[in-house]
């Protein structure tokens, strides 16, 4: 066994059955002050460049080297070009420009702002329900409420435009930032429907720049999604949706990449299995895989798709994510170094390596994506991330989920229900609790489907089994 030193932190380190290096780290650093900013070599001391498996400190696990010790298994070279290429044509029209990515994006660096003075997701929610004459059927719940539990709070969320100084203190006077969005709604709440209108509306024009300085990043979504309070039903993503036949081509990729995961940890594997295996086949990718979902992240001399530190969210924890970086074979990259600062370590991930990590729990981020010498034309990097979808467990049959979504669509188009309204989206509270949902679900799916999914329909008096006799 060797011990590596490097700047005061340890690993242990042996070979593996492989030939791999198998790192031991014997500290663990909170590093949660890094979450948001971008990675330097400030951050790490060792650079990963081949075949390497790395456990975390025996801290909070037993002392052999389990599954659940696991940081990552990095293995060069997985995937042939060949392989690449489908994927590459399945995949790379997913990533689209966003600056929904909260931390991951990085930090605002174009405009010295106190971080207080980010106009949030949640704010700029609330001034716009305002400013639409406050509707009040969107879910039959309290609007704002519903706003806050959809963005929340957090400065992460922000939608990288800033309040101006100046304006505020000339209408609020001396203000606090943390205290002045409630101000302002306690003041619209005190008004007339008409009268907050149009004072939300002077607010954003009077009080929040008109520059956005959030970092936009090429980034996309595709394979499917559990439900969502507003999309309640699990669906295919809108670009699965729309490109079936494309998606179809990264199937061959999505296998092989799944066969290594059940290879290289088989225990972690055999329990995303378990639920994979209770989820209907055309929620997973291939209809014959463990994933439900691939995130798409691509950087090109037009796009941009640097990660700052960040933890993931939504994978499911009994199983593991699983990352590879893939190119068309003709255009390369410098940089782009995945670092785990928490075990100070960089992993140079280059085409057709693949990456398991467990991205819920490790923070990571990637140093600067920068052209080759041979200039930007020649800048193509995709990185893809392949998990389950923690909560696709709670769905039902395709068939169901199809349903439920037929039910939503039909609602908001149906004028004489009581709750309809120009912008309804057919959603209201208790709604899959309610005689109306069981009617139209045994209309579609039979009865049947009805008492697997809701036995309590037919165990009160007035049910359906009264209904239909």
């Amino acid at each position: 066994m060797e011990v590596i030193n490097i700047n005061g932190h340890r690993w242990r380190k042996t070979i593996g059955d492989e030939g791999q290096d198998v790192l031991v780290a014997e500290f663990m650093i909170d590093e949660d002050k890094v979450i948001g900013e971008f990675p330097s070599e400030k951050l790490y001391d060792l650079v990963i460049d081949k075949d390497t498996d790395l456990y975390l400190p025996s801290s909070g696990f037993s002392d052999d080297l389990s599954e659940d010790r696991v940081a990552f298994k990095f293995r060069k070279n997985t995937f042939t070009q060949e392989e690449q290429d489908g994927c590459l044509e399945g995949l790379y029209e997913a990533a689209r420009e966003s600056n929904n990515r909260g931390k991951a994006s990085g930090p605002r660096d174009e405009v010295e702002q106190n971080r207080d003075s980010w106009l949030t997701a949640f704010q700029d929610r609330v001034l716009q329900w305002y400013s639409d004459g406050q509707p009040t059927t969107i879910d039959g719940t309290d609007p704002v409420e519903e706003i806050k539990n959809l963005y929340g709070e957090s400065l992460d969320a922000n939608t990288g435009t800033v309040w101006l100084v100046g304006p505020l203190k000339k209408e609020f006077g001396d203000f606090e930032f943390e205290t002045l969005f409630d101000t302002i709604v306690e003041k619209l709440k005190s008004m007339s429907i008409h009268d907050a209108s149009n004072y939300s509306d002077k607010i954003r024009k009077d009080c929040i720049s008109l520059t956005t300085y959030a970092n936009q990043i090429w980034s996309g979504i595709a394979g499917f999604y559990d439900r969502y309070p507003r999309i309640p039903f699990g669906r295919a993503t809108a670009y699965t949706e729309q490109y079936p036949e494309k998606f179809a081509k990264s199937y061959p990729f999505a296998r092989k990449l799944d066969n290594e995961f059940a290879r290289l940890l088989p225990e972690r594997y055999a329990r995303q299995k378990v639920l994979a295996d209770k989820t209907d086949s055309k929620f997973l990718i291939g209809e014959d895989t463990t994933f439900t979902t691939v995130t798409v992240n691509t950087t090109t001399k037009d796009r941009n798709a640097r990660m700052a530190c960040h933890r993931d969210a939504g994978s499911l924890n009994e199983g593991f994510s699983n990352l590879t970086v893939i190119s068309d074979g003709k255009k390369n990259w410098k940089g782009g170094y995945l670092v785990c600062p928490e075990v100070r370590v960089a992993i140079n991930v280059r085409p057709g390596d693949l990456l398991l990590v467990d991205n819920m729990r490790v923070i990571h981020g990637n140093t600067p994506i920068e052209a080759p010498e041979t200039g930007e034309d020649d800048l193509m990097r995709m990185s893809l991330i392949f998990y389950y979808r923690e909560k696709m467990k709670l769905l039902g049959s395709w068939e169901y989920e199809s349903i439920r979504k037929s039910f939503v669509s039909d609602r908001s188009k149906d004028r004489e229900n009581p709750l309809w309204w120009e912008r309804w989206n057919g959603v209201s509270a208790d709604m899959w609790a309610q005689t109306e949902w069981y009617e139209y679900l045994e209309s579609k799916g039979g009865k049947e489907m009805v008492v697997k999914y809701h036995p309590e329909a037919y165990q009160v008096e007035g049910s359906l089994e009264e209904f239909f006799g």
